[in-house]
């Protein structure tokens, strides 16, 4: 395999290496859509009218994805609410979608930590479930972080696992995305043979899915990998073709890649003009566009090639556009720095409401527990001494029955949390439990009952109660 060589076209090659990622959007490609201020806002219309909270869980979470690009401090928001309220109703498809859109957004904002703490916790959640997609989507969202990172080893690992659950449960929709980030990957850790194979793989998908953008995409890296093998008739055809494809889907992004690919190209071949040429064509579409690092890649693309050429005023005067493009990114990277440290904090503090509104359930409920915890006695005191006032007997035996109705649902109201817990929601063993209670409870009820109106009615009546006639009520209960 040969290498690049030379310390310009090395640098250049690298500046290129930060190609369009299949970014973990595309695994909620049903929701692009939406990623318009017009759309979000017919989705509020929406949710001020709904009234199930599952659905409510459901339109904040897309509202929060459609409206992250150009608000992401109110989309945050809306993400966390819909996480909060997905919570408390155990809506756990809702999560899901909650924590990935949070750690999307987190992403366009470059909070890459913050990131991989929302997919981390969506990993969490999705290991316990069944949903294949789901946990395949996760995955190789962390992987997607990694690469931002330039942790590329870890996004290898992640992107494995990945590809592990789409290929065992054949999740079709992702066999591209698998194989463009796996190709992407390898080609960053210049290991191109693996690059080729995937990048080749996708391509062969691209074609049957008959879909342009991915088409182009994949002819990109594939130029990519024949340059880096010095393979320049395969990298010009590749790249030649990938503009085509990319100009008909109206990926400007790709597009500055692609033409700037083949100005490298170019120079290597010694063919200044066309170097020259492609180059200006990418500068000028990233320009258009305000794509700044694709701008800047093509910029120093020229002040190097210039000064090669020994033409030092062009060379003079792209250095100090480079300049300029620096200031102007470097500005952004404060703005981003600013904006982390702003969603930190947003964070902080809307967990600090989610807590002390989940602290004060907790209050009220205790409250309630402690109320009826007390009821009990009371009532059944208060039975007892009604058992002594002269009222018609059936109305004692009835306030017996209730008061060993509330006893033994209020049992079952404590036991209940405790019981899920230890079997972690698993249906067999709760059932399992609460019918060995059942089966202790049932027939103790039946004689503590019998008992109390044997004692009431003795005390109402003054007679001994075996020449009364007791009808013992039978309790049908819900375990």
């Amino acid at each position: 395999m040969l290498s690049v060589t030379g310390s310009n076209d090395a640098e250049t090659y690298f500046n290129i290496m930060n190609r369009h990622l299949l970014l973990f959007l595309l695994f909620f490609s049903q929701l692009s859509s939406f990623a318009q201020k017009p759309k979000a806002d017919s989705l509020i219309q929406l949710l001020d009218k709904e009234k199930k909270d599952s659905n409510k869980v459901t339109l904040m979470w897309r509202i929060a994805d459609a409206s992250s690009i150009y608000d992401p401090e109110n989309a945050l928001k809306l993400s966390t609410d819909a996480l909060f309220l997905a919570r408390k109703i155990k809506y756990e498809e809702g999560q899901s979608r909650a924590l990935g859109v949070t750690a999307n957004i987190f992403v366009k904002l470059g909070n890459y930590p913050r990131a991989l703490e929302f997919n981390f916790k969506k990993l969490q959640l999705e290991e316990k479930r069944n949903n294949p997609r789901n946990h395949a989507s996760v995955l190789m969202s962390i992987a997607v972080v990694y690469v931002y990172q330039e942790e590329y080893r870890l996004a290898l690992n992640y992107y494995y696992k990945s590809d592990s659950v789409i290929q065992q449960n054949k999740i079709r929709e992702f066999y591209y995305n698998i194989a463009q980030n796996l190709g992407d990957v390898y080609d960053r850790l210049n290991i191109s043979d693996s690059a080729f194979h995937y990048f080749n793989k996708a391509l062969g998908i691209a074609t049957e899915l008959k879909n342009n953008d991915l088409i182009g995409a994949s002819m990109v890296g594939m130029g990519h990998t024949y340059l880096k093998q010095g393979l320049y008739p395969s990298a010009l055809s590749n790249y030649k073709n990938s503009i085509d494809f990319l100009q008909q889907a109206n990926d400007d992004d790709l597009l500055c890649e692609a033409t700037l690919g083949l100005a490298t190209l170019y120079r290597k071949l010694d063919k200044n003009d066309s170097a020259v040429y492609f180059a200006n064509t990418s500068r000028a579409i990233a320009e258009k566009d305000g794509f700044l690092p694709r701008n800047l890649d093509a910029v120093k693309f020229l002040s190097e090639q210039y000064k090669q050429e020994k033409n030092i005023d062009s060379a003079f005067h792209y250095l100090n556009y480079v300049k300029v493009l620096n200031d102007s990114i470097n500005s952004k990277d404060r703005i981003r720095e600013s904006q982390i440290l702003s969603s930190n904090e947003q964070l902080r503090q809307l967990e600090i409401e989610e807590n002390k509104r989940v602290a004060a359930r907790e209050r009220f409920q205790q409250l309630q527990l402690l109320f009826i915890g007390i009821f009990i006695p009371g009532f059944f005191m208060l039975t007892l001494l009604m058992s002594r006032i002269k009222i018609h007997i059936r109305v004692i035996k009835l306030l017996g029955i209730i008061s060993l109705l509330i006893l033994f649902e209020y049992l079952t109201l404590l036991l209940h949390p405790y019981v899920a817990s230890i079997t972690h929601h698993t249906p067999v063993y709760e059932m399992f439990i609460f019918v060995s209670l059942a089966a202790i409870l049932i027939p103790a009820h039946h004689r503590i009952e019998h008992w109390l109106i044997q004692h009431l009615t003795h005390n109402r009546s003054g007679i001994p109660d075996s020449r009364i006639r007791l009808k013992t009520v039978r309790i049908k209960k819900k375990y």
